[in-house]
């Protein structure tokens, strides 16, 4: 059995499933995927997140503000907010935060590394893992990964994209690398050599639902189901069979988030 170690469930449009996340639960559970980590982007529904953990013995959760999270709507949080909000047990991460250069066009991004500071901060203090997001900002992110010393909780590059150099950065500071459907992309040469040279006690992999379907999904909605495509791709990659991807980031997944 697979598992989705980064999906937003709570963002997933549920009409093709009967309107019940339990329906797109047993599609996926048919399709070979067992647990799940359903990731929070904005404290404003860490509400929803939290209950769909709450509900499923096999979905976990994750508190956190997604670096491109903004607006009057959005809550800034401190590391005293995402303590609090974590010292749940169905909490096991911190995250997703990290650093996005891509989608913001600011010429000061001092509050977005703030605000990943303060999840550091907030790791530490509760030695929960950190979710990592990263775009257009690799080095900005690995420079304050070693300033806060993020290294004493570690964590996981989450739908990683970056080159071999960026990898092995992030596993020197004790970090596991995530695979999303991205790596089943014809374009993505560059990251599927980075797949064959992360080692196997270090590789999670994920579908980031609702988004970036694996192919031969893409242009879809995303969900859970489609896992096995990225496991398939991961299995042709490091020339393993399929049942050997699935042990090995599974138990890689309850290692990280102390399961």
């Amino acid at each position: 059995m697979l598992t989705d170690s980064h999906c937003h469930l709570d963002k997933i449009d549920l009409s093709t499933f009967d309107n019940q996340l339990s329906v797109l639960l047993n599609q996926a559970e048919n399709a070979g995927v067992s647990h799940y980590l359903c990731v929070c982007i904005d404290l404003e529904h860490f509400d929803d997140v939290h209950q769909i953990a709450q509900s499923y013995k096999n979905i976990h959760c994750s508190v956190g503000v997604h670096p491109t999270s903004q607006g009057d709507a959005v809550a800034e949080p401190s590391a005293d907010d995402l303590i609090k909000l974590a010292q749940s047990e169905r909490v096991i991460a911190i995250g997703e935060t990290g650093l996005d250069y891509f989608r913001i066009d600011d010429d000061d991004m001092t509050w977005q590394q703030d605000r990943f500071r303060q999840h550091i901060e907030a790791a530490k203090q509760t030695q929960k893992p950190l979710i990592i997001h990263t775009r257009s900002a690799k080095h900005d992110t690995i420079k304050i990964l070693r300033e806060e010393h993020a290294e004493q909780v570690g964590g996981v590059m989450h739908c990683f994209a970056e080159d071999w150099e960026t990898a092995k950065q992030a596993l020197d500071l004790g970090f596991y690398i995530s695979f999303s459907g991205i790596v089943t992309f014809k374009s993505a040469k560059t990251l599927q050599e980075v797949a064959k040279k992360v080692p196997q006690d270090r590789i999670l992999i994920e579908t980031d639902s609702p988004w970036l379907a694996p192919t031969p999904k893409r242009g879809r909605l995303n969900h859970p189901a489609y896992l096995p495509h990225t496991a398939e791709k991961m299995a042709e990659l490091r020339q393993c069979s399929y049942e050997h991807i699935a042990e090995f980031t599974t138990e890689n997944y309850h290692r990280l988030f102390k399961l």
